[in-house]
Protein backbone atom coordinates (compact mmCIF):
# COMPACT_ATOMS: atom_id res chain seq x y z
CA UNK A 1 0.00 0.00 0.00
CA UNK A 2 1.04 3.16 -0.67
CA UNK A 3 2.75 4.84 2.27
CA UNK A 4 1.11 8.38 1.76
CA UNK A 5 -2.59 6.34 2.70
CA UNK A 6 -1.52 4.03 4.60
CA UNK A 7 -0.94 7.20 7.06
CA UNK A 8 -4.12 8.49 6.65
CA UNK A 9 -5.77 5.42 7.31
CA UNK A 10 -3.49 5.44 10.26
CA UNK A 11 -4.19 9.17 11.35
CA UNK A 12 -8.05 7.86 11.03
CA UNK A 13 -7.64 5.45 13.21
CA UNK A 14 -5.98 7.03 16.08
CA UNK A 15 -10.04 9.01 15.65
CA UNK A 16 -11.38 5.79 17.24
CA UNK A 17 -12.51 5.65 20.73
CA UNK A 18 -9.74 3.60 22.31
CA UNK A 19 -12.18 1.35 24.45
CA UNK A 20 -13.58 -0.35 20.31
CA UNK A 21 -12.07 -3.92 20.26
CA UNK A 22 -12.02 -5.44 17.19
CA UNK A 23 -10.02 -8.82 16.91
CA UNK A 24 -11.08 -11.18 13.98
CA UNK A 25 -7.53 -12.52 13.23
CA UNK A 26 -6.90 -15.44 15.02
CA UNK A 27 -2.99 -15.02 14.41
CA UNK A 28 -1.14 -12.09 16.89
CA UNK A 29 1.64 -11.94 18.97
CA UNK A 30 1.35 -10.97 22.07
CA UNK A 31 4.33 -10.49 24.17
CA UNK A 32 6.32 -9.39 27.16
CA UNK A 33 9.80 -9.30 27.82
CA UNK A 34 10.13 -10.96 30.82
CA UNK A 35 14.00 -9.02 32.82
CA UNK A 36 16.12 -11.23 35.07
CA UNK A 37 18.87 -8.50 35.01
CA UNK A 38 18.91 -7.45 38.68
CA UNK A 39 15.60 -9.63 39.46
CA UNK A 40 13.51 -6.42 37.27
CA UNK A 41 10.39 -8.18 36.89
CA UNK A 42 11.51 -11.72 38.45
CA UNK A 43 12.75 -12.79 40.52
CA UNK A 44 12.09 -10.65 44.03
CA UNK A 45 13.96 -13.45 46.33
CA UNK A 46 16.58 -14.97 46.28
CA UNK A 47 17.09 -19.28 45.99
CA UNK A 48 19.00 -20.53 48.83
CA UNK A 49 17.27 -23.43 50.14
CA UNK A 50 13.89 -25.22 49.61
CA UNK A 51 12.04 -23.05 50.57
CA UNK A 52 13.20 -20.25 48.88
CA UNK A 53 13.34 -22.38 45.72
CA UNK A 54 9.64 -22.86 45.75
CA UNK A 55 8.68 -19.04 46.99
CA UNK A 56 11.00 -18.13 43.72
CA UNK A 57 8.98 -21.08 41.69
CA UNK A 58 5.84 -19.72 43.09
CA UNK A 59 6.22 -15.83 41.88
CA UNK A 60 7.10 -16.87 38.36
CA UNK A 61 4.12 -19.17 38.29
CA UNK A 62 1.83 -15.98 39.40
CA UNK A 63 3.35 -13.65 36.94
CA UNK A 64 2.62 -16.15 34.18
CA UNK A 65 -0.43 -17.05 35.87
CA UNK A 66 -1.58 -12.94 35.08
CA UNK A 67 0.28 -13.12 31.59
CA UNK A 68 -2.10 -16.18 30.43
CA UNK A 69 -5.32 -14.35 31.85
CA UNK A 70 -4.29 -11.14 29.35
CA UNK A 71 -4.01 -13.28 26.59
CA UNK A 72 -0.35 -12.73 26.29
CA UNK A 73 1.13 -16.15 24.27
CA UNK A 74 5.01 -15.14 24.03
CA UNK A 75 7.51 -14.73 26.88
CA UNK A 76 11.39 -13.62 26.26
CA UNK A 77 12.76 -14.75 29.27
CA UNK A 78 16.02 -13.33 29.84
CA UNK A 79 18.72 -16.24 29.49
CA UNK A 80 22.27 -14.66 28.95
CA UNK A 81 22.42 -11.49 30.83
CA UNK A 82 26.17 -10.08 30.75
CA UNK A 83 28.17 -12.98 30.27
CA UNK A 84 26.43 -14.85 32.67
CA UNK A 85 23.23 -17.25 32.26
CA UNK A 86 19.86 -19.10 34.19
CA UNK A 87 20.88 -21.92 33.56
CA UNK A 88 23.97 -24.80 34.23
CA UNK A 89 26.06 -24.01 31.38
CA UNK A 90 29.53 -25.37 29.74
CA UNK A 91 30.61 -22.18 28.86
CA UNK A 92 29.10 -19.71 31.25
CA UNK A 93 28.99 -18.92 35.30
CA UNK A 94 25.36 -18.66 36.80
CA UNK A 95 24.34 -14.99 37.25
CA UNK A 96 23.60 -13.79 40.57
CA UNK A 97 20.16 -12.95 39.86
CA UNK A 98 18.69 -16.30 41.02
CA UNK A 99 21.08 -17.07 44.14
CA UNK A 100 22.18 -13.63 44.57
CA UNK A 101 25.78 -14.65 44.82
CA UNK A 102 27.36 -14.51 41.51
CA UNK A 103 28.20 -17.55 40.24
CA UNK A 104 26.45 -20.13 42.41
CA UNK A 105 23.35 -21.84 41.59
CA UNK A 106 20.12 -21.24 42.90
CA UNK A 107 19.97 -25.30 43.62
CA UNK A 108 17.42 -25.68 40.33
CA UNK A 109 17.18 -25.01 37.15
CA UNK A 110 15.12 -21.59 36.37
CA UNK A 111 15.11 -21.75 32.30
CA UNK A 112 13.70 -25.52 32.72
CA UNK A 113 11.14 -24.77 34.96
CA UNK A 114 10.22 -21.64 32.62
CA UNK A 115 9.59 -23.49 29.66
CA UNK A 116 7.41 -26.13 31.48
CA UNK A 117 5.37 -23.32 33.03
CA UNK A 118 4.88 -21.79 29.49
CA UNK A 119 4.15 -24.75 27.73
CA UNK A 120 1.50 -25.58 30.33
CA UNK A 121 -0.60 -22.23 30.07
CA UNK A 122 -0.25 -22.51 25.81
CA UNK A 123 2.17 -19.95 25.35
CA UNK A 124 5.74 -20.26 24.01
CA UNK A 125 8.94 -19.03 25.36
CA UNK A 126 12.03 -17.94 23.63
CA UNK A 127 14.91 -17.71 25.25
CA UNK A 128 16.52 -13.82 25.79
CA UNK A 129 19.96 -13.69 24.92
CA UNK A 130 21.87 -10.57 25.30
CA UNK A 131 24.82 -11.11 22.98
CA UNK A 132 27.74 -8.33 22.37
CA UNK A 133 27.44 -6.57 25.66
CA UNK A 134 29.17 -8.60 28.71
CA UNK A 135 28.60 -6.38 31.73
CA UNK A 136 30.98 -4.17 34.27
CA UNK A 137 34.65 -4.49 32.88
CA UNK A 138 35.32 -6.39 36.89
CA UNK A 139 32.19 -8.05 36.83
CA UNK A 140 32.16 -12.31 36.55
CA UNK A 141 30.92 -12.66 33.00
CA UNK A 142 34.04 -10.37 31.45
CA UNK A 143 36.49 -12.56 33.89
CA UNK A 144 35.12 -15.39 32.32
CA UNK A 145 34.81 -14.36 28.59
CA UNK A 146 38.95 -13.59 29.56
CA UNK A 147 39.92 -16.31 31.18
CA UNK A 148 38.69 -18.71 27.89
CA UNK A 149 40.55 -15.66 25.11
CA UNK A 150 37.26 -16.85 22.80
CA UNK A 151 37.10 -13.14 21.67
CA UNK A 152 38.11 -10.07 21.33
CA UNK A 153 36.91 -7.75 24.22
CA UNK A 154 36.79 -3.53 24.25
CA UNK A 155 36.35 -1.63 27.19
CA UNK A 156 34.11 1.66 26.78
CA UNK A 157 33.58 3.35 30.06
CA UNK A 158 33.20 1.13 33.01
CA UNK A 159 31.71 -1.54 30.57
CA UNK A 160 32.96 -4.54 28.76
CA UNK A 161 32.02 -5.89 25.03
CA UNK A 162 32.32 -8.53 22.86
CA UNK A 163 34.05 -7.60 19.63
CA UNK A 164 31.66 -7.79 16.78
CA UNK A 165 34.58 -7.01 14.07
CA UNK A 166 36.44 -10.68 15.87
CA UNK A 167 34.98 -13.76 14.01
CA UNK A 168 35.19 -15.68 17.14
CA UNK A 169 32.47 -13.76 18.82
CA UNK A 170 30.31 -15.68 16.40
CA UNK A 171 31.57 -18.77 16.98
CA UNK A 172 31.03 -18.63 20.83
CA UNK A 173 27.64 -17.29 20.45
CA UNK A 174 26.38 -19.58 18.19
CA UNK A 175 27.84 -22.46 20.92
CA UNK A 176 25.86 -20.61 23.67
CA UNK A 177 22.47 -20.87 21.51
CA UNK A 178 23.73 -24.39 20.42
CA UNK A 179 23.78 -25.45 23.96
CA UNK A 180 20.31 -23.89 24.81
CA UNK A 181 18.40 -24.97 21.68
CA UNK A 182 20.03 -28.79 22.72
CA UNK A 183 19.05 -28.73 26.03
CA UNK A 184 15.57 -27.19 26.18
CA UNK A 185 12.46 -27.14 24.56
CA UNK A 186 12.41 -23.49 23.63
CA UNK A 187 10.13 -21.80 21.21
CA UNK A 188 12.78 -19.59 19.69
CA UNK A 189 16.13 -17.78 20.32
CA UNK A 190 16.07 -14.36 20.59
CA UNK A 191 19.03 -11.89 20.31
CA UNK A 192 19.11 -8.91 21.86
CA UNK A 193 21.71 -6.21 21.14
CA UNK A 194 23.13 -7.49 18.13
CA UNK A 195 24.78 -4.58 16.80
CA UNK A 196 27.37 -2.11 17.54
CA UNK A 197 27.22 -0.33 20.87
CA UNK A 198 26.02 2.68 20.47
CA UNK A 199 29.42 4.21 22.21
CA UNK A 200 31.75 1.98 19.83
CA UNK A 201 33.93 4.31 17.53
CA UNK A 202 33.40 2.47 14.09
CA UNK A 203 36.19 3.21 11.81
CA UNK A 204 35.58 0.96 9.15
CA UNK A 205 33.31 0.94 6.59
CA UNK A 206 29.49 1.01 7.63
CA UNK A 207 28.73 -1.53 4.97
CA UNK A 208 31.29 -3.92 6.02
CA UNK A 209 30.53 -2.81 10.05
CA UNK A 210 27.40 -4.13 8.89
CA UNK A 211 28.55 -7.18 7.46
CA UNK A 212 30.20 -8.53 10.84
CA UNK A 213 26.77 -8.15 12.63
CA UNK A 214 25.68 -10.39 9.90
CA UNK A 215 27.73 -12.67 10.16
CA UNK A 216 27.29 -13.26 13.63
CA UNK A 217 23.33 -13.51 12.75
CA UNK A 218 23.60 -16.06 10.32
CA UNK A 219 26.29 -18.08 12.37
CA UNK A 220 23.81 -18.24 14.71
CA UNK A 221 20.90 -18.92 12.22
CA UNK A 222 22.56 -22.19 10.71
CA UNK A 223 23.83 -23.48 14.72
CA UNK A 224 20.27 -23.47 15.68
CA UNK A 225 18.30 -24.55 12.29
CA UNK A 226 20.81 -27.31 12.11
CA UNK A 227 19.81 -28.51 15.57
CA UNK A 228 15.75 -27.76 15.48
CA UNK A 229 14.61 -25.92 12.33
CA UNK A 230 11.22 -25.13 14.09
CA UNK A 231 12.85 -23.13 16.59
CA UNK A 232 12.69 -19.24 15.88
CA UNK A 233 15.27 -17.08 15.06
CA UNK A 234 14.28 -13.50 16.40
CA UNK A 235 15.49 -9.95 17.69
CA UNK A 236 15.08 -6.67 18.90
CA UNK A 237 16.39 -4.31 16.33
CA UNK A 238 16.79 -0.55 16.99
CA UNK A 239 12.79 0.64 16.43
CA UNK A 240 13.64 2.68 13.19
CA UNK A 241 15.31 0.91 10.43
CA UNK A 242 16.23 3.50 8.75
CA UNK A 243 14.84 7.33 7.83
CA UNK A 244 12.25 7.38 5.85
CA UNK A 245 11.42 9.64 2.82
CA UNK A 246 9.13 11.86 4.93
CA UNK A 247 10.17 10.84 8.33
CA UNK A 248 13.64 11.27 9.96
CA UNK A 249 14.96 9.11 12.75
CA UNK A 250 17.04 11.86 14.05
CA UNK A 251 20.30 9.31 13.87
CA UNK A 252 18.94 6.76 16.16
CA UNK A 253 18.00 3.68 13.36
CA UNK A 254 19.04 0.33 13.01
CA UNK A 255 20.77 0.54 9.75
CA UNK A 256 22.81 3.30 9.66
CA UNK A 257 23.76 3.96 13.08
CA UNK A 258 24.40 0.80 15.06
CA UNK A 259 24.82 -0.91 11.62
CA UNK A 260 21.80 -4.18 11.90
CA UNK A 261 20.14 -4.74 8.57
CA UNK A 262 17.35 -6.05 9.96
CA UNK A 263 15.09 -6.21 7.32
CA UNK A 264 17.59 -7.71 5.04
CA UNK A 265 17.93 -10.88 7.70
CA UNK A 266 14.11 -11.21 7.12
CA UNK A 267 14.36 -10.98 3.44
CA UNK A 268 17.37 -13.48 3.69
CA UNK A 269 15.81 -15.69 5.69
CA UNK A 270 18.16 -15.24 8.69
CA UNK A 271 15.50 -14.79 10.95
CA UNK A 272 11.94 -15.70 11.55
CA UNK A 273 10.65 -12.56 13.42
CA UNK A 274 11.39 -9.49 14.91
CA UNK A 275 10.69 -7.33 17.76
CA UNK A 276 12.00 -3.54 16.82
CA UNK A 277 12.30 -1.26 19.93
CA UNK A 278 9.73 0.89 18.93
CA UNK A 279 9.36 3.19 22.46
CA UNK A 280 8.15 6.41 20.55
CA UNK A 281 4.90 7.65 19.41
CA UNK A 282 3.22 10.12 17.00
CA UNK A 283 5.13 10.70 13.74
CA UNK A 284 7.80 8.68 15.48
CA UNK A 285 5.93 5.25 16.09
CA UNK A 286 3.44 4.62 13.07
CA UNK A 287 5.10 5.65 9.68
CA UNK A 288 8.13 3.37 11.16
CA UNK A 289 5.66 0.86 11.78
CA UNK A 290 4.05 0.74 8.63
CA UNK A 291 7.56 0.48 7.22
CA UNK A 292 8.47 -2.89 9.16
CA UNK A 293 5.28 -3.76 8.13
CA UNK A 294 5.74 -3.16 4.39
CA UNK A 295 9.48 -4.79 4.66
CA UNK A 296 8.34 -7.88 6.04
CA UNK A 297 9.07 -10.58 3.37
CA UNK A 298 6.42 -12.63 4.48
CA UNK A 299 7.86 -12.94 8.20
CA UNK A 300 6.61 -11.87 11.51
CA UNK A 301 6.86 -8.07 13.10
CA UNK A 302 5.75 -7.83 16.59
CA UNK A 303 6.33 -4.14 17.39
CA UNK A 304 7.94 -3.51 20.78
CA UNK A 305 5.99 -0.86 23.31
CA UNK A 306 7.62 1.08 26.03
CA UNK A 307 4.85 0.82 28.50
CA UNK A 308 7.71 2.24 31.12
CA UNK A 309 6.99 5.77 29.77
CA UNK A 310 3.85 6.01 31.13
CA UNK A 311 5.60 5.73 34.59
CA UNK A 312 5.96 9.03 36.04
CA UNK A 313 9.51 8.65 36.72
CA UNK A 314 10.16 8.53 32.75
CA UNK A 315 7.97 10.33 30.14
CA UNK A 316 4.69 10.12 32.19
CA UNK A 317 2.64 9.25 28.67
CA UNK A 318 -0.90 8.99 28.67
CA UNK A 319 -2.28 5.20 28.81
CA UNK A 320 -3.85 6.28 25.15
CA UNK A 321 -0.82 6.64 23.54
CA UNK A 322 -0.20 2.67 24.24
CA UNK A 323 -3.83 1.89 23.59
CA UNK A 324 -3.80 3.90 20.16
CA UNK A 325 -0.70 2.25 18.87
CA UNK A 326 -1.96 -1.26 19.92
CA UNK A 327 -5.13 -0.83 17.83
CA UNK A 328 -3.14 0.52 14.75
CA UNK A 329 -0.75 -2.73 15.03
CA UNK A 330 -3.42 -5.07 15.06
CA UNK A 331 -5.32 -2.99 12.30
CA UNK A 332 -1.82 -4.12 9.98
CA UNK A 333 -1.83 -7.23 11.68
CA UNK A 334 1.44 -7.07 13.84
CA UNK A 335 1.86 -8.07 16.99
CA UNK A 336 2.90 -5.98 20.00
CA UNK A 337 5.89 -6.98 22.57
CA UNK A 338 5.31 -5.11 26.48
CA UNK A 339 8.54 -3.88 28.05
CA UNK A 340 8.69 -4.46 30.59
CA UNK A 341 6.71 -7.44 31.83
CA UNK A 342 6.35 -6.05 35.64
CA UNK A 343 5.02 -2.99 34.24
CA UNK A 344 2.55 -4.81 33.04
CA UNK A 345 1.34 -6.84 35.38
CA UNK A 346 1.50 -3.90 38.11
CA UNK A 347 -1.19 -2.54 36.38
CA UNK A 348 0.70 1.07 35.15
CA UNK A 349 -2.07 3.20 34.10
CA UNK A 350 -4.35 -0.02 33.72
CA UNK A 351 -2.41 -1.22 30.96
CA UNK A 352 -3.09 -4.76 32.22
CA UNK A 353 -6.97 -4.13 32.37
CA UNK A 354 -6.91 -2.95 28.83
CA UNK A 355 -4.89 -5.38 27.37
CA UNK A 356 -7.22 -8.37 28.87
CA UNK A 357 -10.54 -6.55 27.37
CA UNK A 358 -8.63 -5.88 24.20
CA UNK A 359 -7.57 -9.33 24.42
CA UNK A 360 -11.24 -10.73 23.94
CA UNK A 361 -10.34 -14.37 22.83
CA UNK A 362 -6.91 -16.18 22.66
CA UNK A 363 -4.77 -16.00 19.80
CA UNK A 364 -1.84 -18.06 18.15
CA UNK A 365 1.88 -17.24 16.68
CA UNK A 366 1.01 -17.24 13.33
CA UNK A 367 2.36 -20.24 11.60
CA UNK A 368 6.31 -20.63 9.81
CA UNK A 369 4.87 -21.60 6.56
CA UNK A 370 8.44 -20.36 5.37
CA UNK A 371 9.93 -23.59 6.92
CA UNK A 372 7.77 -26.16 6.56
CA UNK A 373 4.85 -27.27 4.15
CA UNK A 374 3.78 -30.58 5.81
CA UNK A 375 0.57 -30.29 7.08
CA UNK A 376 -0.12 -32.51 10.27
CA UNK A 377 -2.79 -35.10 10.54
CA UNK A 378 -6.08 -34.13 12.04
CA UNK A 379 -7.31 -35.36 15.53
CA UNK A 380 -8.77 -38.67 16.15
CA UNK A 381 -11.50 -40.27 17.51
CA UNK A 382 -12.55 -36.68 18.59
CA UNK A 383 -16.07 -37.33 21.48
CA UNK A 384 -17.33 -35.64 24.02
CA UNK A 385 -17.95 -37.13 27.24
CA UNK A 386 -19.79 -35.59 29.80
CA UNK A 387 -17.84 -31.73 29.69
CA UNK A 388 -14.55 -32.98 28.65
CA UNK A 389 -13.84 -33.12 25.32
CA UNK A 390 -10.93 -35.78 23.86
CA UNK A 391 -9.35 -36.75 21.18
CA UNK A 392 -5.94 -38.91 20.71
CA UNK A 393 -2.58 -36.98 20.96
CA UNK A 394 0.18 -37.80 19.05
CA UNK A 395 3.85 -37.03 19.66
CA UNK A 396 5.26 -33.67 19.32
CA UNK A 397 1.48 -31.85 18.81
CA UNK A 398 -0.38 -29.40 19.98
CA UNK A 399 -4.30 -28.68 19.48
CA UNK A 400 -6.53 -25.89 19.11
CA UNK A 401 -9.68 -25.86 20.58
CA UNK A 402 -12.63 -23.77 18.19
CA UNK A 403 -16.43 -23.47 19.92
CA UNK A 404 -19.18 -21.76 17.89
CA UNK A 405 -22.45 -21.70 18.18
CA UNK A 406 -23.09 -21.67 14.32
CA UNK A 407 -22.31 -24.53 11.66
CA UNK A 408 -20.33 -24.86 10.40
CA UNK A 409 -17.38 -23.39 12.36
CA UNK A 410 -15.59 -20.59 10.51
CA UNK A 411 -11.72 -21.65 12.05
CA UNK A 412 -10.39 -18.52 10.20
CA UNK A 413 -12.14 -16.22 12.70
CA UNK A 414 -10.78 -15.50 15.55
CA UNK A 415 -13.52 -15.06 17.77
CA UNK A 416 -14.21 -18.93 17.52
CA UNK A 417 -10.75 -19.88 19.06
CA UNK A 418 -11.61 -20.86 22.51
CA UNK A 419 -8.18 -22.72 23.67
CA UNK A 420 -4.82 -22.20 21.95
CA UNK A 421 -1.69 -24.85 21.80
CA UNK A 422 -3.30 -27.25 24.36
CA UNK A 423 -0.43 -30.30 24.95
CA UNK A 424 -3.13 -32.57 26.14
CA UNK A 425 -5.79 -34.79 25.08
CA UNK A 426 -8.55 -33.16 26.60
CA UNK A 427 -10.47 -29.72 27.65
CA UNK A 428 -13.06 -29.18 29.50
CA UNK A 429 -15.76 -27.18 28.03
CA UNK A 430 -18.80 -25.30 30.11
CA UNK A 431 -21.52 -25.04 27.18
CA UNK A 432 -22.32 -28.22 25.69
CA UNK A 433 -24.82 -26.47 23.45
CA UNK A 434 -22.11 -24.88 21.21
CA UNK A 435 -20.41 -26.71 18.38
CA UNK A 436 -16.53 -27.26 18.75
CA UNK A 437 -13.51 -28.60 16.62
CA UNK A 438 -10.13 -29.21 17.13
CA UNK A 439 -7.08 -28.78 14.84
CA UNK A 440 -3.27 -30.97 15.24
CA UNK A 441 -0.80 -28.31 15.52
CA UNK A 442 3.00 -29.12 14.59
CA UNK A 443 6.13 -27.08 16.29
CA UNK A 444 5.85 -24.51 13.03
CA UNK A 445 2.61 -23.68 14.07
CA UNK A 446 0.77 -25.74 11.21
CA UNK A 447 -2.76 -26.46 11.65
CA UNK A 448 -4.48 -29.28 10.47
CA UNK A 449 -7.76 -29.89 9.05
CA UNK A 450 -10.43 -29.41 12.02
CA UNK A 451 -12.05 -32.84 13.45
CA UNK A 452 -15.46 -31.36 14.52
CA UNK A 453 -18.67 -32.18 16.53
CA UNK A 454 -21.22 -31.23 14.47
CA UNK A 455 -24.16 -31.46 17.03
CA UNK A 456 -23.31 -31.77 20.51
CA UNK A 457 -26.62 -31.38 21.84
CA UNK A 458 -30.02 -30.01 20.43
CA UNK A 459 -30.63 -26.79 18.91
CA UNK A 460 -32.62 -24.69 16.88
CA UNK A 461 -32.34 -24.70 13.13
CA UNK A 462 -31.39 -21.18 11.97
CA UNK A 463 -33.39 -20.02 8.52
CA UNK A 464 -30.74 -19.83 6.02
CA UNK A 465 -31.49 -18.63 2.31
CA UNK A 466 -29.03 -19.90 -0.10
CA UNK A 467 -28.43 -19.02 -3.35
CA UNK A 468 -30.27 -21.10 -6.13
CA UNK A 469 -30.07 -20.64 -9.95
CA UNK A 470 -32.81 -23.32 -10.71
CA UNK A 471 -30.33 -25.57 -11.53
CA UNK A 472 -27.69 -25.86 -8.77
CA UNK A 473 -28.45 -24.62 -5.07
CA UNK A 474 -24.87 -23.42 -3.47
CA UNK A 475 -24.10 -24.43 0.52
CA UNK A 476 -20.92 -22.48 2.55
CA UNK A 477 -17.60 -23.49 1.50
CA UNK A 478 -16.69 -24.03 5.05
CA UNK A 479 -19.35 -27.54 5.36
CA UNK A 480 -16.31 -29.31 3.39
CA UNK A 481 -13.42 -28.15 5.11
CA UNK A 482 -13.51 -31.14 7.86
CA UNK A 483 -14.87 -33.60 5.21
CA UNK A 484 -14.10 -33.45 1.43
CA UNK A 485 -17.05 -35.76 0.42
CA UNK A 486 -20.51 -34.30 2.04
CA UNK A 487 -23.71 -35.90 2.16
CA UNK A 488 -26.59 -33.78 1.85
CA UNK A 489 -30.57 -34.38 1.92
CA UNK A 490 -33.03 -32.45 -0.26
CA UNK A 491 -36.55 -32.56 1.92
CA UNK A 492 -39.75 -30.92 1.71
CA UNK A 493 -40.79 -27.94 4.04
CA UNK A 494 -42.40 -30.44 5.76
CA UNK A 495 -39.51 -32.93 6.64
CA UNK A 496 -39.78 -35.31 3.88
CA UNK A 497 -36.70 -36.83 2.17
CA UNK A 498 -36.95 -35.87 -1.59
CA UNK A 499 -33.71 -36.85 -2.57
CA UNK A 500 -29.51 -37.70 -1.13
CA UNK A 501 -26.34 -36.73 -2.52
CA UNK A 502 -22.77 -36.63 -1.81
CA UNK A 503 -21.19 -33.68 -2.93
CA UNK A 504 -17.34 -32.74 -3.62
CA UNK A 505 -17.94 -28.99 -4.31
CA UNK A 506 -20.00 -26.44 -3.11
CA UNK A 507 -23.42 -26.84 -5.46
CA UNK A 508 -26.30 -29.37 -5.10
CA UNK A 509 -27.93 -30.29 -8.62
CA UNK A 510 -31.70 -29.72 -8.08
CA UNK A 511 -32.54 -29.40 -11.67
CA UNK A 512 -34.61 -32.54 -11.00
CA UNK A 513 -36.71 -30.45 -8.62
CA UNK A 514 -39.74 -28.57 -9.61
CA UNK A 515 -40.44 -25.17 -8.51
CA UNK A 516 -41.55 -24.48 -4.91
CA UNK A 517 -39.40 -24.61 -1.62
CA UNK A 518 -36.74 -26.73 0.06
CA UNK A 519 -34.77 -27.58 3.23
CA UNK A 520 -31.18 -29.02 2.50
CA UNK A 521 -29.75 -30.36 5.27
CA UNK A 522 -26.41 -32.40 6.30
CA UNK A 523 -26.80 -36.36 6.67
CA UNK A 524 -24.29 -38.52 8.74
CA UNK A 525 -23.56 -41.93 8.28
CA UNK A 526 -25.07 -42.69 11.60
CA UNK A 527 -28.27 -41.07 10.51
CA UNK A 528 -27.98 -37.64 12.26
CA UNK A 529 -28.84 -34.55 10.36
CA UNK A 530 -28.53 -30.64 10.91
CA UNK A 531 -30.39 -27.93 8.52
CA UNK A 532 -28.15 -25.75 5.98
CA UNK A 533 -31.04 -23.78 5.20
CA UNK A 534 -33.38 -23.22 3.00
CA UNK A 535 -33.96 -22.45 -0.97
CA UNK A 536 -35.95 -21.54 -3.61
CA UNK A 537 -36.65 -22.63 -7.04
CA UNK A 538 -37.99 -20.45 -9.63
CA UNK A 539 -37.77 -20.62 -13.02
Amino acid sequence: MNRIIAIIITLFLLCFDSTIVAQKSKYEVRAVWLTTIGGLDWPHRYARSSTSIEAQKQELIQILDKLQEAGINTVLLQTRIRGTVIYPSRYEPWDGCMSGIPGRSPGYDPLQFAISECHKRGMELQAWVVTIPIGKWNGLGIKNLKNQRVTTLKKIGADGYMSPEDARTGEYLSRICSEIVENYDVDGIHLDYIRYPETWNIKIPKDRARQYITDIVSRIHDAVKSRKPWVKLSCSPVGKADDLTRYYSYDWNAYNKVCQDAQGWLRDGLMDELFPMMYFRGNQFYPFAIDWSEQASGRIIVSGLGIYFMSPAEKNWDSSVIEREMHMLRSYKLGYAFFRSKFFTDNLKDIYDFTAKFNRHPALVPPMTWASKQTPPAPQNLRLEKQILKWEKADDTYYNIYSSSTWPIDIQNGDNLLAAKIATDYLEIEDTNMYYAVTAMDRYGIESRPSTIRQVSPKQDINVSLPCDGRKVTIPALYLQDSPNLTVAITSLTGVILSTATVRTNNVDVHQLANGSYILRTLSANGQSHRIGYFTINR
